[in-house]
């Protein structure tokens, strides 16, 4: 379970507190209004953003932690690929960051790479390969980490809807499988209902906590409905 006790944010001109938690194994899409915090947040839970409270994960606390300590797994909008590397070799970071393989770790490597579609493009830069592999590629190293906690920023927001959907497909599947716990930035209800099955709402100042996606799209609060234009 992720758990946040008196969580607050404060960047001089920007302040987001809250208190909730987030089952083991749930899907939880993030929403919430353009500028609300919604990275922000994954940032805190990622520690690449610094907050006061108490950020427990199974019942220790990962606040102290630096990100690479941390049980997470995070998927920027850009997928942070490295440009001069190949496919194999940005998804062979998520073992070793020297990219020290040996061959039991190679296998591992072509078997992700073939998991998520890309068998057959291990030598390719970046550069040399669509929206949809780029993302691909980053969901591969997200696999091959192995962590319980992972955080999607918008990772697919630039496709189009038929790669976007299939996309959301894949890592659906992939948590389910291994049992890590999801959570996902998304201005869209329909990718929303999609991957999630639970929403935690960030708007003015506020990380509330999650309810089901269902009851959260029905009825949305003030601030989704006026976001929404509903």
């Amino acid at each position: 379970m992720l758990t946040f006790e008196n969580m607050r944010v404060d960047l001089g001109d920007f302040t987001m507190e809250g208190t909730f938690e987030v089952a083991k194994g749930a899907r939880v899409a993030v929403m919430g209004p353009s500028g609300a915090g919604k990275s922000t947040l994954l940032n805190v839970i990622a520690g690449f953003q610094d907050a006061t409270g108490r950020l427990m994960w199974n019942g220790q606390e990962i606040g102290p932690l630096p990100p690479a300590e941390r049980p997470v797994s995070m998927v920027f909008q850009d997928n942070n690929l490295f440009p001069h590397l190949t496919a194999f070799q940005n998804v062979g970071l998520g073992i070793s960051p020297k990219l020290k393989l040996n061959e039991a770790d190679a296998t591992r490597v072509r078997e992700a790479l073939q998991r998520v579609g890309l068998e057959g493009l291990e030598d390719r830069k970046p550069a040399a390969l669509s929206g949809g592999q780029q993302s691909r590629v980053a969901v591969a190293r997200m696999l091959l980490r192995e962590k319980p906690l992972v955080l999607l920023d918008e990772p697919f927001a630039a496709l189009g809807p038929a790669m976007r959907i299939e996309m959301l497909g894949l890592v659906r599947d992939l948590v389910a499988e291994t049992g890590a716990t999801l959570l996902m930035i998304t201005h869209d209800p329909d990718d929303a209902r999609l991957i999630a099955d639970q929403c935690i709402l960030v708007a003015d100042g506020r990380v509330e906590a999650p309810v089901e996606m269902e009851t959260f799209l029905s009825d949305p609060p003030e601030a989704m409905r006026a976001y929404l234009g509903t």
